[in-house]
């Protein structure tokens, strides 16, 4: 089992509804508006660190050795929210996202414990270690983006979503959250891989 962030979502390749895929991007403005409450400088890499609980996590990994509960229970709640709406805006799912778990999006943390696990030192530099990622995660923005405007025009044309364009924007989502997980959200101290 990988000591990592594992997402897994549940795309609708075949009877997508025209309609709400074209005007996705006027869709998601209410729920966007409600994430924006949590992050009010949200990326694409994810959430900054006024929406995570990145501070609380540092200090009590790197002072007490200890990752409180609490904690890890609202950034994992809040890294679905994002995905469950980044599945929606990215056309993985005609299913508008809920702001509570559902079906189609599932996020699974590593086991931590109590952190005793994780290393005391190492949250002082993941962000520095974590720049080959950043750069090989932008090249994965860029081929998402293409492959969600080929499954956009898909979608319109023939209501299907091609599998092989889900299969590479549901691995960007997981790859991006793997890095999340890594450098902001300090589940692991595992390396992220490279790959979708």
């Amino acid at each position: 089992m990988s000591n990592q962030i594992e997402t897994e979502i549940d795309v609708t390749l075949t009877d997508r509804n025209r309609i709400t895929a074209f005007f996705r991007i006027i869709l998601v403005v209410p729920i966007a508006i409600f994430a924006a409450s949590f992050a009010p400088n949200m990326s694409r890499s994810g959430w900054s660190a006024a929406g995570l609980l990145v501070l609380p996590a540092l200090l009590a990994i790197v002072f007490r050795g200890f990752y409180p509960s609490y904690v890890i229970t609202f950034n994992e709640a809040l890294l679905g929210f994002q995905t469950r709406v980044d599945a929606y805006v990215l056309l993985l799912t005609d299913e508008y996202p809920s702001i509570e778990e559902n079906d189609v999006v599932s996020i699974t943390f590593p086991e931590i414990g109590k952190g005793e696990n994780l290393s005391r030192t190492l949250p002082l530099v993941k962000w520095l270690l974590a720049i080959p990622l950043y750069i090989v995660g932008v090249f994965y923005l860029i081929y998402a983006a293409v492959l969600t405007l080929l499954g956009w025009f898909s979608i319109l044309f023939t209501a299907t979503y091609p599998e092989k364009c889900a299969e590479g924007v549901v691995g960007t989502i997981a790859y991006w959250n793997r890095v999340t997980g890594y450098v902001l959200l300090l589940v692991t101290d595992e390396y992220p891989t490279f790959s979708l």
